[in-house]
Order: structure tokens, then C-alpha cells, then sequence
């Protein structure tokens, strides 16, 4: 892993959200967003590729930007950044990432407002959160997907609830998925031919256009596991209630017992 050039500060090759604060002739000075008090300059050769006639036409005071970490200043206190040297995919990519992890900050300081947080209690619960999911985004994707993940990693208090709440209101993530159990018993001679046509059925209700994928896996008789993946929060109910129900009609007809429990 790459060492920090400053102490509490990015570390080499890494990308960082700069906004520019005076433009010289021979390059930019710019603060760098998520990192207090460490600035950089990015050196007109690192602004961008070939001749440049006027360093304004690049960058502008109040511009954000996306740049690499090159290497420690020789004051030791500031960073050389280039431009030039970040793609525009890896710009955009970047740039959506911030905006995200700006979002979620502002969703934290509204569930501390409502839970009666101080701003040290609400600086502590947004490391643990970062330290467990990587950024405070991904905690609030990680909830708004599989909301039981945050008591599973060890969190625990009155502000849970509001803030599975907060995330399944204001996070779209790319994947939602539901798991669940079904407990099927049919006794007759074809009682596991009838189990099998019932959860080809639930498999069926699988709908490719609408990204919904759902998959049965035996867990041991009578138990027998359901995964269901879908893009969005509406589809992936839809696919549970269909698929549920799908199943469990079949294994009734027959005479049988069976129940749906979702994790």
C-alpha cells in the first residue's frame, strides 16, 4: 500500500477532488476537497498535453478538478498534482464518486439531527461506518440493499431503523437483492417431482428484460434456499411475490405444506 506524502493526506499516483485558488502563469494552486488544510500545485506542464499558449483557457478560480498525486512539494507541506495525466472516464468515474460521498455526508447530518447526535457522536459513527463499508456511501448502499448488513457487522442503537429508512428512500443502488427460505414437505410417492416443478415455477418468474434473476438452491429437505436479484427495489418485491407464490401454489395443490420466509 502506498504511504501518505503528508501526514493525513493522499498518498502517491492516488486521485484527488481539487478546487483551484489562483491561477499563475506557470501553473495552478488548488485546496485539495477531502483533505483539510493540504493544498497543491499543478505545474502548467501537468495541465495539460502539448503547448500552452494561456493557462486560463484551462483552469479557472472555483474549478473543480480531478488530478494524480505526483510527489511531495519541496516545502514539504504541499503536493505536485497533474491534470493532464487522468483520463476522462477515470475524471467522470471519480468525480461521480465524490458527489456520492457528498451526498451521504449531508444524509448523516440529517439523521443526527433527527436522533439528537452531537457533532462528535456523528464524526465517530461516520469513521465506523467508512471503516466498515470503505466510504460513508457504500454503508448507506450496503443498507438500502441488504438492510440486516448493518446489525450483521456489529452496529447496533435506536438510530438503525432511521437510517435504513434514510438509505432505501435516498440510495439507488445497481443491484438489490432478496434471499429467502422455502420449507416444502409433500407426502406422496411423486413428492419430490412436485418440489422441483415447484421451484422450476418460482425460477420462471426470472424475467431478463427487467434484469430480475431468481435461483433455488436445496439447503437440505424441507429447506430449500431463494435468491432473487433485480435493479430496483419495485421489481425485486414484484419478483418475490410472484416467485413465492408461484411455488407455494403448486406444493399446496398437491396436498402438501409450505412457507416463505425471507432473510
Amino acid at each position: 500500500m502506498a504511504k501518505n506524502l503528508i501526514e493525513g493526506g493522499p498518498s502517491e499516483g492516488e486521485l484527488v477532488v481539487a478546487v483551484v485558488r489562483e491561477v499563475k502563469q506557470n501553473g495552478a494552486y488548488v485546496d485539495i476537497d477531502e483533505y483539510d488544510g493540504i493544498e497543491g500545485f499543478i505545474f502548467i506542464g501537468e495541465i495539460a498535453s502539448g503547448w500552452i499558449k494561456n493557462i486560463r483557457a484551462f483552469v479557472r478560480p472555483g474549478q473543480r478538478l480531478i488530478c494524480k498525486v505526483l510527489r511531495k512539494r519541496k516545502d514539504n507541506k504541499s503536493l505536485e498534482l497533474s491534470l493532464k495525466s487522468v483520463s476522462e472516464e477515470r475524471k467522470r468515474d471519480r468525480l461521480a464518486e465524490w458527489k456520492n460521498e457528498e451526498r451521504a455526508k449531508q444524509l448523516l447530518k440529517v439523521l443526527a439531527e433527527q436522533v439528537g447526535w452531537s457533532d462528535e457522536e456523528m464524526a465517530e459513527t461516520q469513521a465506523e461506518l467508512t471503516e466498515s463499508y470503505a466510504t460513508l456511501y457504500g454503508a448507506f448502499e450496503e443498507a438500502a440493499k441488504e438492510p440486516e448488513s448493518l446489525t450483521e457487522v456489529g452496529f447496533e442503537g435506536d438510530w438503525i431503523a432511521p437510517f435504513i429508512e434514510m438509505a432505501v428512500k435516498n440510495i439507488i443502488p445497481d443491484t438489490v437483492v432478496i434471499r429467502g427460505k422455502f420449507t416444502l414437505n409433500v407426502d406422496q410417492s411423486e413428492g419430490i417431482e412436485v418440489i422441483r416443478k415447484a421451484l422450476i415455477a418460482a425460477e420462471s418468474v426470472t424475467d431478463e428484460e427487467a434484469e430480475l434473476i431468481v435461483t433455488c438452491h436445496y439447503d437440505g429437505a424441507p429447506y430449500y434456499r431463494i435468491d432473487l436479484k433485480a435493479p430496483d427495489f419495485k421489481t425485486a418485491e414484484e419478483g418475490w411475490n410472484n416467485a413465492t407464490t408461484a411455488c407455494l401454489d403448486i406444493i399446496k395443490e398437491a396436498g402438501g405444506s409450505a412457507e416463505a420466509e425471507r432473510d
